[in-house]
């Protein structure tokens, strides 16, 4: 499936799938800051339109008179060209926060730009189209919120024909409704959640993606989890179609994916209505899709796979939370040794190439070892310990997190822990104790407290390799130090 389709994640020509590929990675980015940072993330064709590609293309700041100018000649023009041309110079301007200022203070400017994008004619509703997307781009939520006049047309035309125009507008209502309740208020009314399931019906690609994107900005709403997602995503045919365009096979696009993928990932962590993703076969669905991953990463050192595998990870590890998963047939509804070894595989590839997604690849692991003895048992018939321990070394974050899955297996019992012993564990637990961060060293002192209590021989070559003095290192530290004199206590009774 992926070998078809490496061509559109591999930077070649600068096309427009060059383009759209450029736009999945900064949204990655966005999307990541946004997470972290509480950033408002958006999307911008300009880099699409092929006049912008010249040089010399750069606008100057337009004044009142500049734009009520090109205004005027846009409206009253005699010939087509002129205005399309003066539209053409008023979307320039509009790339600079000043001009769209002004725009919107000018009275009467919005309402002959909505105008010119209800004519009759098509060069003409698309340039004013494109004014509406730079003006949509905007950071400031009044630019946004003067641009609800627009809304109710930016949706009707989503039934149109034209797929370049209906992509335009998807992009363009998701920039709006990112930034202000306000224009989400009035977008539900107005029918943006059906107008976008009739859309999830197009043939076109980029439409599909353009979709995905305008929905994840929805989904991503502080009132969706209440308000959105319920009575108005969960009733639609979303959900289902979603989950279609994230079956692996010949249809599957990767661009298309990575968006729906994100939507899923927003409508489980609303934590609305869980069972019922799972029992439209969400897990099984991301399973597949997970194994497909795993077997793309062993074909190709494409770069752009991870933009899928990170929301995937997520969904799945949030999946696995619910109660409901046990009354589903069994947690992924695949046998456990491929989940796990597909897992692992995307570890090996994210520890060479992208080592920041290695905690969400583990979390997964966690969540699949935390209460399933089985997955437990692969990891270790899969002898995949020593590559989970060589994973150590890579951050705070990571170690800790390795450590609570070899947890999750050593509290299984006495046949886990005999079965993590002898081997690289106990070297690798003295050299965590090393570490300054509290929270690796803590999860190291859980995990030595779990093989002392099922596998007792380990307390003998615990304090034959210096594990005592290992411990007196912390035995000061407010946070570990019960633990550590537990731990100290048992060895020397041992």
């Amino acid at each position: 499936m992926w070998s078809r389709r490496q061509g559109r994640l591999r930077p070649t020509v600068c096309g427009v799938e060059e383009l759209r590929r450029r736009r999945r990675e900064r949204e990655a980015a966005l999307r990541k800051a946004r997470r972290e940072q509480q950033l408002v993330s958006k999307r911008l064709l300009r880099d699409d339109a092929p006049e912008e590609a010249g040089e010399g293309c750069v606008a100057a700041i337009l004044g009142e008179t500049e734009v009520q100018q090109f205004l005027r000649q846009a409206q009253q023009g005699t010939e087509e060209k002129e205005r399309e041309g003066a539209l053409v110079s008023l979307r320039r301007g509009l790339q600079h926060p000043e001009t769209q200022q002004t725009f919107i203070r000018l009275e009467g400017s919005m309402r002959t730009l909505v105008g010119l994008l209800t004519s009759n004619q098509a060069l003409l509703q698309l340039e004013a189209a494109r004014c509406l997307h730079e003006l949509s781009h905007s950071e400031q939520s009044t630019v946004a919120e003067a641009c609800l006049p627009a809304t109710s047309y930016l949706l009707t035309y989503l039934s149109g024909h034209s797929s370049d125009f209906i992509e335009l507008c998807l992009y363009t209502l998701g920039n709006l409704i990112v930034e202000s309740e306000a224009v989400r208020r009035q977008l539900l009314p107005q029918g943006i959640v059906p107008a976008l399931a009739a859309c999830i019906q197009s043939p076109h690609v980029a439409v599909l993606e353009a979709l995905g994107y305008a929905l994840s900005q929805l989904l991503q709403a502080e009132e969706a989890p209440e308000k959105i997602i319920p009575s108005s995503i969960l009733a639609s045919t979303l959900p289902q179609h979603m989950l279609q365009m994230l079956q692996p096979g010949p249809k599957l696009n990767p661009g298309v994916a990575v968006e729906f993928a994100w939507c899923l990932h927003y409508i489980i962590c609303s934590q609305v209505s869980n069972p019922l993703l799972i029992g439209h076969g969400a897990l099984s669905t991301l399973g597949l899709l997970l194994l497909d991953l795993a077997g793309a990463v062993q074909k190709t050192e494409d770069a752009g796979l991870e933009l899928l595998a990170c929301p995937v990870l997520r969904c799945l590890s949030n999946l696995l939370t619910e109660a409901a998963v046990e009354t589903v047939g069994g947690q992924m509804q695949l046998r456990d040794e491929r989940v796990v070894a597909a897992l692992f595989i995307l570890l090996q590839f994210f520890f060479q190439k992208q080592p920041s997604l290695l905690p969400e690849g583990l979390w997964l692991l966690n969540n699949l070892t935390a209460n399933s003895p089985s997955f437990c048992t692969s990891l270790l018939s899969l002898d995949l310990i020593e590559p989970l321990l060589q994973l150590l070394p890579v951050s705070n974050v990571v170690s800790v997190m390795v450590l609570t899955v070899l947890c999750n297996i050593a509290e299984k019992g006495p046949a886990y822990c005999q079965r993590l012993w002898p081997g690289p564990l106990l070297p690798a637990l003295l050299h965590t104790l090393a570490f300054s961060d509290t929270e690796v060293v803590g999860q190291s002192l859980e995990l030595l407290h779990l093989l002392f209590l099922y596998q007792p021989e380990a307390v003998q070559v615990f304090l034959q390799q210096s594990g005592l003095q290992a411990l007196e290192r912390h035995q000061e530290e407010a946070q570990l130090q019960d633990r550590v004199y537990a731990l100290q206590q048992t060895a020397l009774q041992g």
